[in-house]
């Protein structure tokens, strides 16, 4: 009896040590079954690269097809006499399209005057002017396909045609063309029709560069990219020549903006400098409760984090004042100087949001810099693939191509239909600061 018992009970942890082999059996396929499958799968691959194939092949065929159609229109049918003709047949010459991502080589008729000189076919003209290439290459890029890599990401021409422009040298010649493109067009298009009641402004590293960004927020609750300017760092010159330059195009600035900061000294100041009382300062909340955090020793982290956000949640500016002023007290009194010090650090402009009274929702919104960190983590990833930074031109041109990037998914704000209470909050504001100056 004792060697039963004994025996099963060692019998028992190898069934169960069994049952996730049994598990994994029920859930995957066996060896068999993916025999069975590959082909099927490997079929299908070359199915859609054949049907690809063929497509391409046609769209070749009905180009040539269009040709012919321009030459019998100009020149009349072949091998049949006219009386009366302006132009004739003059063979044919190899002509450079766009097709698929990837320049072809196609077979096209000549037409020459009866007086001398050749003639443009219109459609030749049409689609050579028509060159979605520098696009394509952009796109194709900006979707995460390296410069060499870019040969395989497009469908291969078809058959019997010469093709080129996908190799690395070229590509990156239509990336560099097509990104100056956009960089000038957000850095000098007009911005008088643009108006604002919030502003974000936030620097990013790329490579050894410091870019600063404005994102604007219109009073319809639209996020609008303002600008960017490239210094060593987010110092006070660097963003005051950035909110210059903005109303240097045009922008106009005549009633108070919510201005949203990480808490950099700099901007700040360049938005103090510039804007003066029409900046109305929000100190982005995350980012306080983050720099107290680095303060502040492992085991003490989420409970003070958890008492300032229940601080911030507060309804009026002066619970919210009393709360993180006790959290304040307790951390000078437990030997916490330095976080004790983070946190009083402007503390006030982390409450102005509380104190413009705003709905929760865009309460919520306008007390982080959210809006433009996403932004940020757009042009972070459009730049992964970009390993050695060649000039301050080219970090801008790509800075410049994630901010296109991010703004083809831009969506009105949460509670953009309550924005006219910040607009009116916002005057109050302004009313109020000004009586305060003149009493002082």
């Amino acid at each position: 009896m004792r060697k039963r018992t004994e025996n099963t009970e060692r019998k028992q942890p190898i069934a169960r040590l069994a049952e996730p082999q049994r598990l994994r059996e029920a859930l995957f396929p066996t060896e068999h079954l993916r025999q069975l499958l590959m082909p099927l799968v490997t079929g299908a691959v070359e199915a859609r690269r054949g049907l690809m194939a063929w497509s391409h092949q046609l769209g070749v065929e009905a180009l040539q097809g269009i040709f012919r159609d321009d030459i019998e229109r100009m020149v009349g049918p072949k091998g049949k006499h006219q009386e009366v003709r302006s132009y004739n047949r003059w063979g044919s010459t190899p002509t450079e399209m766009e097709f698929g991502g990837r320049r072809i080589s196609v077979e096209r008729p000549r037409v020459r005057r009866r007086g001398g000189g050749e003639v443009e076919l219109p459609t030749v003209k049409y689609v050579q002017a028509f060159d979605p290439l520098p696009d394509t290459v952009l796109n194709q890029i900006l979707l995460g396909v390296s410069t060499r890599g870019y040969e395989a990401s497009v469908p291969p021409p078809p058959i019997g045609t010469r093709s080129r422009g996908t190799s690395r040298s070229a590509v990156s010649r239509q990336l560099v063309h097509k990104m100056s493109e956009r960089m000038k067009a957000s850095l000098t298009s007009s911005l008088a029709e643009v108006r604002l009641v919030g502003l974000l402004v936030d620097g990013i590293g790329v490579g050894d560069h410091t870019i600063v960004v404005a994102l604007g927020v219109t009073p319809e609750g639209k996020k609008v990219p303002l600008g960017l300017h490239q210094g060593s760092t987010e110092n006070a010159t660097v963003c005051t020549t950035l909110v210059n330059k903005l109303l240097e195009r045009g922008l106009k600035i005549e009633d108070p903006i919510l201005c949203v900061i990480d808490g950099g000294k700099g901007i700040r100041k360049a938005l103090r400098d510039v804007l003066g009382h029409l900046a109305v300062i929000q100190r982005c909340t995350v980012h306080k409760r983050r720099n107290v955090r680095e303060h502040l020793p492992k085991q003490r982290q989420n409970s003070i984090d958890r008492q300032i956000l229940d601080a911030y949640a507060s309804k009026t500016p002066d619970t919210a004042r009393k709360r993180l002023r006790q959290v304040i007290s307790w951390l000078a009194r437990n030997g916490e100087e330095s976080a004790a010090e983070s946190l009083k650090e402007g503390l006030e402009e982390t409450l102005t949001v509380i104190k413009l009274g705003l709905p929760d929702i865009l309460r919520k919104f306008f007390s982080t810099t959210n809006a433009i960190e996403n932004l940020m983590g757009c042009i972070r990833k459009v730049t992964r693939n970009v390993k050695r930074w060649r000039s301050d031109q080219m970090a801008r041109r790509w800075v410049a191509a994630g901010i296109e990037r991010a703004r083809d998914r831009f969506h009105n704000i949460k509670g953009h239909k309550s924005i006219p209470v910040l607009v009116a909050a916002l005057r109050v504001h302004a009313k109020t600061l000004d009586l305060q100056s003149q009493v002082s």
